[in-house]
């Protein structure tokens, strides 16, 4: 096994060949969990930690990976805090999964990862489904979007042939933001606005009145008729007006619908979108760093399913 690690080289031949051993997954699973290196308390963030051993003559063995800290003297693992705490599933198995889905460009069924993995359809569903969780971007310590950003919705029917509307907005070039809203109105796509986009900002739609209103108060709505077979215009500043991007996520998104997902239920359509947006995010990164920025994401959250919440 190499002593240092590069996520560059990071691909499903290393996973294969050099952790597919459960303390060598483990090591790599806490090098990427804690990028400083250093075991971090999940329970009061304190950073002094040792690991704890069994000792040579005790009956029971304390199992690998098992740390204790120095302040409030509680014990935890790599996946304590995360959304994979309390999982029987193995690290080397979590790794592969997640390095399947941040490198899939149209995602992948649950059943098909099963099938890869070696495990029940239902831990592939609920795996995937935590990793997709987790993806989703942090409003609150994100930044805006800016200069030229496009908005756009799109439709999915759900098992019962409802139509469920999913919202995008992407800065050219940049990052993309995704919401599902129970319809395009002012009220609806003017509150996700005002929390992803900045006011400074040009903003491109199509001609759907909802965003007439609230664009009102941004430094400028350009729209194009696409009722008038108008895709793109180019105005006398120089600058194009077109939501062409937007356009494109939602064909992206729709293939992994069509293509592995074949019906999603309006509770799950927020996760299936995360995964999208994160991959779109990402996309000038290779597929180890993707998965290596990723691993710090699982930090802070948690996926019960007690009940799914949109």
């Amino acid at each position: 096994m190499k002593t240092k690690f590069d996520a560059d080289e990071l691909n499903l031949v290393s996973l294969a060949k050099e952790y597919s051993n459960e303390k060598r997954a483990r090591k790599l699973f806490e090098k990427l969990r804690w990028p400083g290196g250093k075991p971090v308390c999940p329970h009061c963030g304190f950073e002094e930690t040792y690991a704890l051993k069994s000792k040579p003559d005790s009956k029971t063995k304390l199992r690998a990976g098992v740390y204790c800290c120095a302040a409030c003297r509680k014990p935890f693992t790599a996946t304590v805090g995360t959304v994979f705490e309390n999982s029987h599933v193995a690290i080397s198995k979590i790794l592969m999964a997640i390095f399947i889905l941040c490198s899939s460009k149209k995602s992948i069924s649950a059943l098909q990862l099963s099938r890869m993995l070696k495990t029940t359809y239902r831990t592939a569903w609920f795996l995937a489904h935590r990793i997709r969780f987790a993806m989703a971007t942090d409003l609150k310590t994100a930044n805006p979007l800016a200069n030229t950003v496009e908005a756009d919705e799109t439709f999915f029917p759900d098992h019962k042939n409802r139509s469920v509307t999913l919202a995008v907005i992407i800065e050219r070039d940049g990052q993309a933001r995704t919401r599902v809203i129970p319809s395009v109105t002012a009220k609806n796509v003017g509150k996700f606005l005002n929390e992803c986009v900045r006011k400074d900002a040009i903003v491109n739609t199509d001609e759907h009145p909802a965003y007439k209103l609230p664009l009102k108060e941004y430094k400028q709505h350009d729209t194009v008729n696409h009722s008038r077979y108008e895709y793109a215009r180019h105005n006398p500043d120089g600058t194009v007006s077109h939501i062409n991007t937007c356009e494109s996520w939602n064909s992206l998104i729709k293939r992994g619908v069509f293509g592995s997902w074949h019906c999603i239920s309006p509770e799950h359509l927020p996760k299936y979108a995360s995964e999208f947006e994160y991959r779109w995010n990402t996309r000038k990164q290779t597929d180890g760093e993707r998965m290596a920025n990723f691993l710090p994401m699982i930090a802070g959250r948690r996926l019960m399913y007690r009940q799914p919440a949109n």
